[in-house]
């Protein structure tokens, strides 16, 4: 029987499957947490019976995404957990976060209006699976950007889960950061994340959209970096919002400041990331109304909004790109 290797299809469906029930019964802070940890812990942490966290383990032990601790009824996440969780985030995005997409793909062909209105993505499920590729994918060029700037002031606009100001703020204890997203969900999951990282009273939380920073950019006033993962797609879409919002957060920033915007452009050529771009775009384009910009579309756009210059940082998700724009 042919062998399967550890980046296999098969293996990534897998562990996609068991580690979104993970997340949906809110084990998953405890299975990225690197520590040890009991059945009982897992219960206790994620609200569930006993018996049902012990058949859910023995899986995850079986899968190899868990290993037996020194001390006997103790687990860990394997070695190559990071590795596999990173696969499996693709998998969930794809097929969970878009579930409502693919459910209802005859809705949105014939009437995209009505479909928009009754079949909604889980915030939740979003900001985890986008947690689980960014971590890999563009988080390490966002952190290196904001460690070698010095910025001890950030402010995260669509921060999802929270991992990526947990992490900054993990990196420096005196650094502080503001998460801004307009899913209650996602809030809620970035403060129960920062509380279980010990940051909490490091981290401000706002739920409220970007849009509204043009009018009311507390969030981001003073910020010495101000990062955007894939969230400002939805806003650059249209000239004049893309303006108004870019054009605000330049101004809100702190002299010497700098937005990262790390993002999508549109059906990117390149073999190795032509298919999941190409899923990317048309997910957005067709589903969410969302025209994603050509890489010149975006420096194009951070020029009128008065940014000096703008870098293009290459990152690893297929046909992302990370724009840094100086103020």
């Amino acid at each position: 029987m042919q062998r399967h290797t550890p980046d296999s299809v098969a293996d990534a469906a897998a562990a996609a499957a068991l580690l979104q029930i993970g997340a949906e019964i809110g084990a998953d802070q405890v299975l990225d947490s690197g520590e040890t940890f009991s059945a009982s812990d897992m219960a206790k942490a994620a609200g569930v019976p006993l018996a049902g966290v012990t058949a859910y383990l023995a899986a995850l032990l079986a899968a190899g995404l868990i290993v037996e601790a020194e001390v006997p009824g103790d687990f860990r996440a394997a070695a190559d957990y990071p590795d596999l969780r990173h696969q499996a985030g693709y998998v969930s995005w794809a097929m969970n976060a878009n579930g409502p997409f693919i459910d209802h793909a005859r809705a949105f062909l014939t009437d995209p209006a009505a479909a928009a209105r009754t079949h909604r993505r889980n915030g939740r499920r979003v900001a985890v699976s986008s947690r689980w590729i960014g971590e890999r994918a563009f988080y390490p060029q966002i952190v290196e950007q904001v460690v070698a700037s010095g910025a001890l002031r950030v402010t995260d606009l669509g921060a999802g889960a929270g991992a990526l100001l947990i992490e900054l703020l993990r990196e420096n204890p005196v650094r502080i950061g503001t998460a801004v997203d307009s899913n209650g969900a996602a809030c809620a999951a970035a403060s129960e994340a920062a509380l279980a990282s010990g940051v909490h009273e490091r981290l401000t939380v706002v739920e409220r959209p970007i849009e509204s920073l043009v009018d009311d950019p507390g969030p981001v006033v003073g910020a010495e970096a101000v990062l955007a993962c894939y969230v400002m797609h939805d806003i650059v879409a249209d000239d004049r919002t893309a303006q108004n919002v870019l054009g605000a957060l330049r101004d809100a920033l702190a002299p010497g400041g700098f937005l990262a915007v790390a993002d999508a452009v549109s059906y990117a050529r390149e073999p190795q990331e032509r298919r999941f771009s190409a899923l990317f775009t048309y997910l957005h384009s067709t589903f969410m109304s969302v025209h994603l910009p050509a890489e010149q579309e975006w420096l194009d756009k951070f020029a009128k909004a008065g940014f000096s210059q703008t870098r293009t940082v290459p990152v690893g998700l297929p046909g992302g790109r990370l724009f840094v724009a100086s103020r």
